[in-house]
Formats: structure tokens, C-alpha cells, sequence
């Protein structure tokens, strides 16, 4: 893998409230303790990412924006080997309290459950 293709690009995200409705609407679940992701397939040949990191769920800025900056490196370190499709993360409760390497963990496992998933369909 090349540097370049690491890279979080700002077409890897999802920024506009319809691109995420459609995720919502037809989504692919993965749940744990930590994380519920929503995957749906999209036309592009690159997977995207969006964040829905509630206030309800990490009261501080400083805890959303560390689930957040993990969940983003996550996803760019496979992004690769993901299927082309729209991704939305939720951090659950109990997230801002866990370290790191869990959450990596739990999120490494949501990748390889949500690509087995879109490979079974």
C-alpha cells in the first residue's frame, strides 16, 4: 500500500444530511458494546465515512473528538479493503470511558463482520 492511498480524502466522507439519510434508511447493522455501525452500498468506487457521535452519549468535546479521530484512523487504515459502500459510526455510552486499543479492536472487527456481510449479498 502506497502513502497516498492511505489518505483520509474529503471524498471518503459523508457531509451532506441526504447521504447519511439514505444510510439510515438502508442500512447493513454491526453492533457491539461499543460501536453500531450502518453500512449501505453506494455507486462509487471508494468507500465513505460518517461520524454521528452524540452529546447524549460523550457529554465533552474532548471525548467526541477522541472517538472520532480513532474511528477515522480506523477506517483509513482499511479503507482498502472495505466494500464500496457508506459507512455511518454511533459511539454508544459507554465508548468515552474504554481505551484505545479496544476500541480499535472492536472497530477492526465491525470492518471484517460488515465486509464478510456485503460479500454474502
Amino acid at each position: 500500500m502506497t502513502v497516498n492511498s492511505a489518505r483520509f480524502l474529503k471524498r471518503a466522507r459523508l457531509l451532506k444530511p441526504a447521504e447519511f439519510s439514505r444510510v439510515f434508511k438502508q442500512a447493513i447493522r454491526s453492533s457491539d458494546d461499543q460501536f453500531t455501525i450502518l453500512a449501505s452500498g453506494n455507486k462509487l468506487a471508494y468507500p465513505r465515512l460518517g461520524l454521528a457521535i452524540s452529546k447524549k452519549n460523550a457529554k465533552r468535546a474532548v471525548d467526541r473528538n477522541r472517538i472520532k479521530r480513532l474511528v477515522r484512523e480506523s477506517f483509513r487504515q482499511h479503507q482498502s479493503m472495505l466494500p464500496t459502500a457508506d459507512f455511518v459510526v454511533m459511539a454508544k455510552p459507554g465508548t468515552k470511558k474504554t481505551s484505545n486499543a479496544v476500541l480499535f479492536d472492536s472497530l477492526e472487527k465491525h470492518w471484517d463482520r460488515l465486509c464478510a456481510k456485503f460479500l454474502s449479498d
